[in-house]
């Protein structure tokens, strides 16, 4: 091998050192900010509509979001609930009159409990009580961090076994996306019971919820997905690679209501198919054409209304 040969590999090595060095830095802080919100103010910033220019430095920097608030109340009588899990949370409990059960209702990423009141305020009017709540990193509960639903599945125990220790014998959970996640590692890790799930858009795992992201600002997800799971996981202190709700689908033995939009950019149709074969109990999968991930009651209120009450009526 000529000297200038070996140079040139030793120049091409190093290039590449430092090119993955570079990666990792930028991972870090990118997991970092995906998984802590901000102090700002103002509202979340949507990958989708950003410019090309802003695009690049989301890549490169994240995105920083503000921390989740509750930007109103109930509008009938509440009871604040502030419980002690993995962190103290925040939660509000509205009663109905000859209640036939409680349903609690988990936020999705970015959101908090009062984005939970218009889903709440159905619940009553089906003739249920409802417990709404923030999760850690959002409104009234603790600390900025949000793990996507991971360490979130022991707040799930913890609201569950509150109601439970009220005598309520008729518990119905309902979360949506990081929610409906949280729910699902809920069940598979403490074996929970309850009456029925009802959950929108779970993402088949992190990693795939991950890639989505990437996508949906219109970039290449590899490498940077599985350095961002990695350090997102390293800086949160959980396998990151490991947390697949798909997975924990199969420990689900109750009555489960799977929703789903047909749009969703942010989870695949594939990755619901798994969820849904793999519940093990009585299962029902509505999907709604020109949905994409939101909240359904928008495009979709009477169809959502009918498959919730038609849920909770049957056996």
């Amino acid at each position: 091998m000529t000297i200038k040969r070996k140079k040139l590999l030793k120049r091409t090595g190093w290039t590449l050192l430092v090119f993955f060095i570079l990666m990792n830095i930028v991972a870090y802080f990118h997991a970092y900010k995906f998984t802590h919100f901000s102090h700002t103010t103002g509202a979340k910033t949507k990958s989708g509509s950003l410019s090309f220019g802003g695009k690049m430095k989301a890549l490169f920097f994240g995105i920083s979001n503000p921390r989740p608030e509750n930007k109103t109340q109930p509008k009938r009588p509440f009871e604040t609930v502030v419980l002690q899990s993995n962190k103290k949370i925040e939660c509000w409990y509205i009663a109905t009159d000859s209640a036939k059960g409680t349903v609690i209702l988990f936020h999705g990423y970015g959101g908090e409990k009062s984005s939970m009141l218009r889903q709440a305020d159905e619940f009553l009017a089906l003739g249920y009580n409802t417990l709404l709540v923030d999760f850690m990193g959002s409104g009234g509960s603790e600390g900025n961090q949000t793990t996507i639903g991971f360490k979130e599945a022991q707040e799930v125990k913890s609201c569950f076994d509150y109601i439970q220790s009220k005598g309520e014998k008729s518990i119905y959970l309902f979360g949506t996306s990081l929610g409906a996640s949280a729910i699902l590692k809920s069940l598979n890790d403490y074996s929970l019971m309850p009456s029925g799930i009802m959950i929108e858009c779970p993402f088949g795992s992190l990693y795939k919820t991950t890639c989505a992201r990437f996508r949906s600002m219109g970039v290449p997800s590899f490498p940077m997905a599985c350095l961002l799971d990695f350090w997102g996981g390293l800086q949160n202190g959980f396998w990151a690679f490991g947390y697949k709700p798909e997975e924990y689908a199969k420990k689900v033995n109750c009555r489960a209501l799977l929703l789903y939009g047909e749009k969703d950019e942010k989870v695949s149709r594939s990755e619901i198919d798994i969820i849904y074969s793999n519940l093990q109990g009585k299962k029902y999968l509505k999907t709604f054409p020109l949905a994409g991930h939101e909240d359904y009651l928008v495009k979709y209120k009477e169809e959502w209304i009918n498959e919730i009450k038609t849920f909770l009526s049957s056996q």
